[in-house]
């Protein structure tokens, strides 16, 4: 892990296979303590002022006290310190609870293990938990450090501190960029702590914002369709899981299935625009990708539409802007201090491909103004 201390990790589970298969990970891992275990979360929520773990692997279904009454009791004592990965069923009532658990506060969650023998589960569980416990122990740091030193303006209020890279200016970055015109779509990356900032950001977009907004959500199936119902009952503008060969339709925001990819195409001799979910490769390691969604993006919507970046780890996403960049497009990124995970955002604002780097509550505000509003080049 990153922190010179070790993350100290409360498994909390009622079932004794998994507590094991949990802990037998963990203690493999280097720079990770277990300081401890629960059968449940009353259980858990009685050691946490004497075991003081930076994080949860909690479970969701328990007797006493389930996983979503442990991060609410958390929230109402204002324990912002402890974090959670959350324990999933690949199921629709599991999918859901998730959702729910995210939109709560929850750091990010492995789906339990459903192999035919113990070390084949112990491998799945090491192999989706690793990456989220590095970026949990990295932000960890991060915000550690943060504490004691002045946060830095954004790159939007003071540009000529930052490093010159960080800078997304087409005057001076790429005079070869095409000119930029009113938004007609909205596309937007986005992963670890995803739910929770759409939950946040979508219903401040407005009614009529007259665009469609495609989402690449990085989940695994089942669970984008449940993200897409507790969205859509959240928002003005309608959210759905996007299906294959629909029309794209403004007002309308469409979500990437789980392991499926997405993208844009034309029918009616390039008139209209329609979704093609697709089951090509992973990029990145992703299945929904946001670099091929905005891939097609940059071939079909010339000068024409808003790529928006935003909390998640890895850098899926910026190849795919840096077409969108090129051919005109807007680009937004979600900054440092708003993330849950500062990397996809991260790695496209130091290629240099971003025009604006804002908090999380204006990234609606700018949306609209890019679909609304005439950008002329700077």
């Amino acid at each position: 892990m990153l922190n010179r201390e070790p993350l100290k990790i409360l498994i909390v589970d009622d079932t004794a296979i998994f507590r094991k298969i949990i802990k037998d990970v963990l203690i493999e891992i280097p720079g990770i303590e277990v300081v401890g275990v629960a059968q449940n979360g009353k259980i858990a929520v009685q050691k946490l002022s004497s075991l003081k773990p930076d994080l949860l692997i909690l479970d969701i279904e328990m007797p006493e006290m389930n996983g979503l009454e442990v991060l609410k009791h958390l929230k109402n004592k204002g324990i912002a310190d402890i974090g959670a990965v959350m324990l999933s069923s690949l199921t629709m009532e599991g999918s859901e609870v998730t959702i729910n658990a995210l939109e709560l506060g929850a750091f990010d969650f492995i789906a339990k293990p459903q192999g035919n023998n113990l070390e084949e589960n112990k491998q799945a569980v090491k192999d989706s938990i690793t990456p989220i416990l590095k970026a949990f122990a990295r932000k960890k740091r991060v915000k550690s450090f943060s504490k004691n030193k002045i946060i830095r303006k954004s790159v939007i209020s003071t540009p000529g501190k930052r490093k010159k890279a960080f800078l997304s200016s087409s005057a001076t970055k790429r005079p070869d960029r095409l000119k930029r015109v009113q938004a007609e779509l909205v596309v937007i990356g986005i992963s670890t702590g995803g739910p929770k900032a759409l939950a946040s950001m979508l219903p401040e977009i407005p009614r009529d914002i007259g665009v469609p907004i495609l989402i690449v959500q990085h989940m695994p199936p089942v669970f984008t369709e449940s993200l897409a119902k507790s969205l859509n009952a959240k928002c003005s503008i309608k959210v759905k899981e996007a299906v294959n060969r629909e029309l794209i339709i403004p007002n309308t925001a469409y979500i990437a299935p789980g392991g499926k990819q997405m993208k844009i195409a034309s029918v009616a001799g390039g008139k209209k625009r329609i979704i093609k979910i697709t089951d090509d490769p992973p990029e990145n390691s992703c299945k929904p990708s946001a670099d091929y969604l905005f891939r097609s993006v940059s071939q079909h919507y010339i000068s024409s539409a808003t790529g928006v970046i935003m909390t998640g780890m890895g850098a899926d996403g910026v190849q795919g802007l840096k077409l969108m960049y090129d051919n005109g497009s807007t680009i937004i990124a979600q900054d440092e201090a708003s993330c849950i995970v500062y990397g996809m955002p991260k790695e496209a604002v130091a290629e240099g491909i971003v025009d604006t780097v804002i908090p999380l509550d204006k990234i609606a505000e700018k949306i609209s103004e890019t679909v609304r509003k005439k950008i002329t080049r700077e």
